[in-house]
């Protein structure tokens, strides 16, 4: 089986992503309780918290999947399509346009939560229908959604960490 399609060959891959994944979700734990009352005194920062946790986590959700001891390409498939769809679900609603604080432009609004939601959701539906299909590349879509989900993450750190203090 090619190595776009099967699991066994995404297991080095997988643990990387769970370690890094896990990780920077732990230093955005740490962000929050250092700046807490910043955080919470602002109406819209306890939504980018929450949206960076989803953006940060979601790997985590993925690459277990991938990890998963010879399941089939039905079920790696169907539940990478599931984990897309319900983490582009999440995303849509936690950066929904009405959530865009006033003094953020659109294109600020845009760069930061909703490309990088839009980009990991996306590619891991894509890499799920890869994987159901045979096609359209398969499970090499998981590297651009974890690419996503940490820049995304990151964006969201530094104005939680740095910004705030501005």
């Amino acid at each position: 089986m090619d190595a776009a399609f099967d699991t066994t060959h995404w297991s080095d891959f997988g643990v990387a992503v769970t370690g890094a994944s896990a990780a920077l979700a732990g230093l955005l734990i740490v962000a929050v309780s250092i700046n807490l009352q910043p955080i919470l005194a602002n109406r819209g920062l306890p939504r980018r918290v929450f949206i960076a946790l989803v953006l940060l986590t979601t790997p985590l959700l993925f690459s277990v999947v991938l990890l998963i001891p010879e399941e089939s390409p039905r079920f790696v498939g169907s539940a990478l399509s599931a984990i897309g769809l319900a983490s582009g679900v999440i995303l849509g609603v936690a950066a929904s346009p009405s959530s865009r604080p006033v003094e953020r432009s659109l294109l600020q609004w845009l760069i930061a939560p909703v490309m990088p939601a839009m980009s990991l959701s996306v590619s891991i539906v894509l890499a799920g229908i890869g994987v159901l299909t045979g096609t359209i590349g398969g499970l090499y879509w998981l590297p651009v959604a974890f690419v996503a989900s940490v820049l995304g993450g990151l964006v969201q750190m530094w104005v939680l960490l740095i910004e705030i203090l501005r």
